[in-house]
């Protein structure tokens, strides 16, 4: 099995950290909120408010199942409209109150269904990007697992990316590009390496500001987060908003 091959595999684990799990060992008096308040709840995305070095945070991350009936009910980590908009609802409320936002990335993409369509999916993955792009608050975005698409990307328009380094981020899935370029899926490893999807290429390309050792993972993720918060801490509203501008600016 090639290296790439090894690196999506361990991306796509069914055991695999979790945001819950990030969640229980990063923060402390984690209090979930649900609902977008237009339709119901999304179990594939988590969020509410917390606790990090004693100051109130939000956090937000795509769930994925363990088992088929955690996978059913978070529907494999495929966000649906609602879990978009919940999300937005949350980082809307974190910029009434000053809170850091905090990201944790882990899907194949957006729930492609027709329900999912038909209570518009676009709309709502590109209302997150639009509005986060100006959110007065300093956003940091982790990609744990896989990220994929604008399903990812509708979590991650941060001040600072970070990937953990058996993590993947591309604009689609290496199966999909085979099946586009060759209508062969099973170039999945070949089209991978064509991608740069790994960490190493996305930090080489700028895509990604560091890349977090899996290796005492928590502390590591404790550590850059500590960091991150205090250096955006001291930016203002216009110059959080102006950074996030820039980076995706040149994209």
């Amino acid at each position: 099995m090639s290296d790439i091959a090894k690196i999506i595999n361990k991306a796509r684990a069914a055991d695999r950290i979790s945001a819950r799990d990030i969640i229980t060992h990063v923060f402390t008096d984690f209090f979930e909120l649900h609902g977008d308040r237009q339709f119901t709840d999304d179990e594939a995305i988590v969020g509410g408010i917390a606790r990090f070095n004693g100051k109130s945070v939000t956090v937000i991350g795509i769930q994925k199942g363990r088992n088929l009936e955690e996978n059913l009910a978070t529907n494999f980590g495929q966000p649906s409209p609602n879990g978009y908009r919940k999300a937005l609802r949350l980082m809307k409320q974190a910029e009434k109150f000053g809170r850091p936002v905090i990201t944790f990335v882990n899907t194949a993409g957006a729930y492609p269904g027709i329900e999912a369509e038909e209570r518009g999916q676009g709309e709502a993955i590109a209302r997150n990007l639009f509005e986060m792009s100006d959110l007065k608050v300093p956003i940091i975005a982790i990609i744990t697992g896989e990220g994929g698409s604008g399903g990812a990307l509708a979590l991650a328009v941060a001040n600072k990316v970070f990937i953990l380094e058996n993590a993947v981020y591309s604009v689609l899935s290496p199966e999909g590009f085979a099946t586009i370029l060759w209508k062969d899926g099973t170039r999945r490893d070949e089209a991978a390496e064509l991608m740069k999807i790994t960490a190493p290429h996305l930090l080489d390309m700028g895509v990604v500001d560091g890349i977090i050792s899996e290796e005492n993972l928590v502390e590591n993720i404790k550590s850059v987060l500590t960091e991150q918060i205090e250096n955006l801490s001291v930016l203002t509203a216009h110059e959080l908003a102006e950074q996030r501008y820039e980076r995706f600016r040149k994209y």
